[in-house]
């Protein structure tokens, strides 16, 4: 398996350079379709990249795993911790891409706000280690989210810069404690992303034929909550495990069908799945042309971390249109734990996890992706010490 890795990983460096440059920073970041602009002439594909990335200072970070994929054994192994999961990993780094790739108009967004809320691990709920001393701590907790916009930039660049802000509020609002925790998530998620949605309407932000997908996550010190509307998508590289973390709305997935169907909708074939022909995904932000069909409406997932995650990678349909799930964490596994053992103590290295945003992107180019491309990838394991040079 490696040396497929490695031979991967060669045919990623003989691709043409799309100059990732990246930057160290622990401050939030969006990134929106402003930020990405370029022109093309003569033809050529423009390739106009933005990267970032930064660490997220001694903090819990969150590993996922649905707890109804737990053992009983498992289940004892959980709650008998003596530190929360993230606790012991000192802190996790981030990087993240987001490109125009082959298309003449940047519509993606990407939103990183380490820290967006402040809480202990008791109280945001699936503490591993309850009553530990860590599960006490107040610490931050981070979201990630990433936004794939159609027919403008409007709605996803709009997601952005709002949509971490109105979950956060609703989250405050429920007082459900206890087991009830994960109601509580599933509520401020659904309501957000609804505010989110009306608040486009009320603003007039973007016409009614522009809408944009959402898939974020938060990340806690001993849970990865995920939220998905559309077919952006999350996954977690756990030990030699690749785990989907959302399953892409797609108007032809039974269920999504039925629920189109029976509402007066049609699903027409026209170079793929669409709703009446147009739109290839089944649910997003925005598109109030096609409603009742398409629906503002998420899917909610939780996963406990483990000692054994490596990473999670969030991205738009420019990454998954050419590589599975199962590819992205191969060649995320095998770059981390390569770029881990070599690092250096010089304090301008690109962090590992910026480095797999960056190949992950050059090979999605290489193997033609006509979409934009946006990509984040947090490292989920405990920095190395680094030995000073004497």
């Amino acid at each position: 398996m490696e040396s497929t890795e490695d031979e991967q990983l060669e045919r990623v460096n003989s691709l043409p350079d799309l100059e990732l440059a990246s930057t160290s920073s622990s401050q939030s970041s969006i990134l929106t379709a402003e930020d990405s602009r370029s022109t093309t002439s003569s033809g050529e594909v423009s390739r106009t990249t933005t990267s970032s990335s930064g660490d997220i200072p001694a903090l819990l970070v969150p590993v996922l795993v649905d707890r109804t994929l737990l053992t009983g054994e498992e289940l004892r192994v959980a709650v008998s911790r003596s530190k929360c999961v993230g606790r012991n990993n000192k802190g996790v780094t981030w990087g993240f891409t987001s490109v125009i790739g082959r298309r003449r108009e940047m519509e993606d967004a990407v939103a990183v706000i380490p820290g967006f809320m402040s809480r202990t691990c008791d109280h945001v709920g699936g503490c591993t280690a309850p009553g530990s001393r860590t599960s006490s701590e107040i610490s931050p907790v981070h979201f990630f989210g990433v936004y794939d916009g159609h027919g403008g930039n409007q709605v996803a660049k709009f997601c952005a810069e709002r949509m971490h802000e109105v979950i956060a509020q609703e989250w405050d609002r429920e007082t459900v404690d206890g087991y009830e925790w994960q109601r509580k998530w599933e509520t401020a998620f659904s309501i957000g992303f609804e505010r989110a949605d009306n608040e486009l309407l009320e603003e007039a932000i973007a016409p009614e034929m522009v809408g944009s997908t959402a898939v974020v996550a938060i990340l806690s010190g001993c849970q990865i909550i995920t939220s998905n509307c559309g077919d952006s998508r999350a996954i977690l590289c756990r030990g030699t495990e690749t785990i989907p973390l959302t399953v892409d709305q797609k108007p032809d997935r039974e269920d999504e069908l039925m629920r189109i169907e029976g509402g007066g909708g049609k699903v027409i074939n026209w170079n793929g799945a669409r709703v009446f022909g147009v739109l290839a995904m089944s649910r997003a932000i925005g598109d109030r042309y096609l409603r009742p069909w398409i629906i503002p409406v998420p899917e909610i997932t939780f996963m406990t971390r483990t000692d054994e995650d490596e990473c999670l990678i969030l991205a738009s349909d420019g990454l998954w249109d050419v590589m599975t799930n199962e590819e992205v964490g191969e060649v995320a596994r095998h770059l981390l734990r390569r770029r881990r053992r070599s690092i250096s103590s010089l304090t301008d290295d690109i962090p590992p996890a910026q480095a797999v945003a960056d190949h992950l992107t050059e090979i999605a180019y290489g193997r033609n992706s006509s979409d934009n491309i946006s990509i984040i990838v947090v490292d989920l394991k405990a920095k190395r010490k680094r030995q000073q040079r004497q």
